[in-house]
């Protein structure tokens, strides 16, 4: 990785105008190179730009924000980087509000909504290009040498269909602004400490929960998203069968980098961190170290997702036979939280109580664990009334899925879990047992088995869908694609 050119000690105006580095290599910028350096460069401004394809449905979901705040400023902030280690960041991704609200993803920007007598006017407030007169293009380390180029404040008007202006003097704006303001906290401290005795937390609250419930029925452009990343992850999930005996001969690191490979080839990275979770690593509900030993005759239980370009993620869990071929009592255990699945997929339709699916899938689980004994002599009934079934299933059923892989968390409890499900509504249905290695109450061949089948539905006008439907799910269908592609 290449370090920046920035001097020490300053000695032009340019120097002056971007960060300082402490040992760098070179002692200074001649008057000779900064002038060279302004000059010579082509026009490379983009015209005859063309809208983003969600254009439209952003401008729609503004709309329904206008409406709901009239009179208010509304500040939504993409968010800004974050250091990993000294100089180097973390890869940005934009609030899921602001990218909802804008489609786009570019860190510092800022989308407003100032009121008007007849709703809102929205303005964008975003980096423009590098400035070349003072040389912050090349010396500084986000300059556009650096780190790329970026869309001038023309061609983002065009894309994104909202005006645009210079984000380094929104501060002082919203520092003299007057009236009711609103934010969205957690992600631009310094938009924040402009807002500081406008705001209220009370009243930032309120348009963190609007927008998590407005994303909750989700539209054609999101849906078709959602689809897209369902089909990409439907190959990543190829892709790691087709190279499991790599895998046992590394770890499970090798089916965490195979998967990612897909989601960055397909999209713009995974949309949480892949659970590769081989043996009784299967029993640790968010495995995301990796690095264990994958070996035949175990289950690999696989929870990953692509991540649109668009920031739409897929979550989808299958188990799988490292060898290809359940054993009898892994394949009792897949069976009976198949079946739990195939009960919660039932119940999700327009009308229904989004507690259903759970409720549905957790019967069936309590009534296996009592036939194998698990239970002593208690009714499910019983079980269900204590929760006892818990010890093995342990979390819910699942969860909204949108731009978050658990969308809509902010949504109030009445139009979420105690809600209502309506077409366009999209989640997880994800049952699971799983036998912890050290758990004395079942039978010691059972310790150390997790199994979890997960995919992602659309509440549809008629029913529902299965978005991932590419995956086969029961277990001599999961046994047939494994072979076919090992072939």
């Amino acid at each position: 990785m290449a370090e920046e050119l920035i001097p020490e000690n300053p000695e032009t105006e340019e120097e002056e105008t971007v960060k300082q580095r402490k040992n760098g290599l070179y002692p200074g910028v001649s008057d000779e190179l900064a002038a060279n350096m302004k000059s010579g460069w082509a026009d490379t401004e983009l015209h005859g730009v063309e809208p983003i394809a969600q254009a439209a449905h952003t401008a729609a979901r503004r709309a329904a924000l206008s409406a709901r705040f009239p009179g208010e400023r509304l500040v939504v902030p993409a968010g800004n980087l974050r250091t990993r280690s000294n100089d180097t960041e973390y890869a940005f991704r934009a609030s899921t509000e602001y990218a909802y609200l804008t489609g786009d993803q570019t860190q510092d920007g800022v989308l407003v909504l100032e009121p008007t007598e007849d709703g809102h006017q929205a303005t964008i407030h975003l980096l423009p290009r590098s400035n070349r007169e003072n040389g912050e293009f090349w010396l500084d380390g986000q300059g556009e040498l650096w780190v790329g180029r970026r869309h001038s404040l023309a061609e983002a008007e065009q894309l994104l269909g909202i005006p645009a202006k210079d984000v380094r003097e929104l501060p002082a704006a919203l520092t003299e602004a007057t009236g009711p303001v609103r934010n969205v906290r957690g992600h631009d401290a310094g938009i924040e400490a402009a807002l500081t005795d406008k705001v209220t937390a009370e009243r930032d609250e309120e348009l963190r929960v609007f927008l998590s419930e407005a994303r909750l029925v989700k539209d054609a452009f999101e849906i078709a998203e959602l689809e897209k990343a369902c089909d990409a992850t439907a190959r990543g999930f190829e892709d790691v069968v087709k190279i499991l005996d790599k895998a046992e001969a590394t770890s499970e690191r090798y089916i965490e980098g195979t998967f990612f490979l897909r989601a960055r080839i397909e999209g713009n990275d995974i949309g949480y961190g892949s659970i590769c979770a081989a043996g009784p690593h299967a029993t640790t509900l968010h495995w995301v170290r990796n690095d264990g030993a994958v070996r035949s005759g175990e289950l690999l239980l696989l929870d990953a997702g692509v991540e649109t370009n668009d920031l739409y993620t897929a979550d989808v869990t299958r188990t799988l036979p490292i060898n290809g071929t359940f054993t009898p009592l892994q394949r009792k255990i897949y069976d009976a939280v198949y079946e739990a699945q195939e009960a919660g997929i039932a119940a999700v339709r327009p009308g229904a109580g989004f507690r259903d699916f759970h409720d549905a899938a957790q019967r069936v689980l309590a009534e296996k664990l009592v036939e194998w004994g698990l239970l002593g002599d208690l009714s499910v009934e019983k079980v269900l009334e204590l929760g006892l079934q818990r010890r093995w299933t342990l979390h819910g059923t699942g969860h909204m899925l949108g731009m978050d892989v658990h969308d809509c968390a902010a949504a109030r409890t009445e139009t979420y879990v105690n809600g209502t499900l309506e077409p366009g509504v999209c989640l997880t249905v994800e049952p699971g047992l799983y036998f912890q290695a050290d758990d004395l109450t079942v039978p010691e061949e059972y310790r150390g088995i997790g199994v979890r089948i997960e995919d992602d539905i659309l509440v549809t006008e008629d029913g529902n869908r299965n978005l991932s439907d590419k995956l086969p799910r029961r277990s001599d269908e999961v046994e047939e694609w494994m072979a076919r592609l090992k072939g």
